[in-house]
């Protein structure tokens, strides 16, 4: 197996992935482990096509702005309403015209092993943009789930 960018070789090393099923997720001060879902760690880079006279046999890309997804977390539904209360903190201070401060969101990777934090990625500047409650069906006996949505303005991975 060779290793891109070090440049060295390195053989009969075993390298799992990671598994997906433990991870917490911080909003602030605000520490949340009860998730069952986490999407929309994402980013794109538009691509700028240019074509050169003269050039026909390839069209020249160029990268252009990146964008960054909103993040949704969904949980089964808990009395605890931190998140809930942040979201409606910031409906609140919007109606007023007051400032809203953003929070540093960190969404971390927990080894089923040995408990201890494989990677965090840290959200610069996240705000919620869509809570969902739970739904209701008499006919089924399903757990609440409730979710967030946030936008933020970067990800970062350490």
């Amino acid at each position: 197996m060779v290793m891109v960018g070090t440049g060295t070789t390195k053989t009969a090393q075993r390298i799992d992935p990671l598994g997906t099923f433990k991870f917490h997720v911080e909003v602030g001060n605000i520490m949340e482990a009860a998730f069952i879902d986490c999407s929309g760690l994402e980013m794109t880079t538009d691509v700028f096509e240019y074509q050169e006279g003269g050039l026909n046999e390839y069209v020249h890309k160029i990268p252009g702005r990146t964008k960054v997804a909103n993040v949704t977390l969904k949980r089964g539904f808990a009395k605890s309403n931190e998140l809930f209360e942040w979201y409606k903190e910031m409906e609140k201070s919007l109606l007023e015209g007051k400032r809203f401060d953003f929070q540093d969101v960190s969404i971390i990777l927990y080894s089923s092993a040995d408990q201890s934090e494989l990677v965090r990625w840290n959200l610069d500047k996240a705000f919620p943009v869509k809570w969902v409650g739970p739904s209701f069906k008499t006919d089924e006996a399903a757990v609440a789930v409730e979710s967030l949505e946030f936008a933020h303005h970067g990800i970062t991975m350490t």
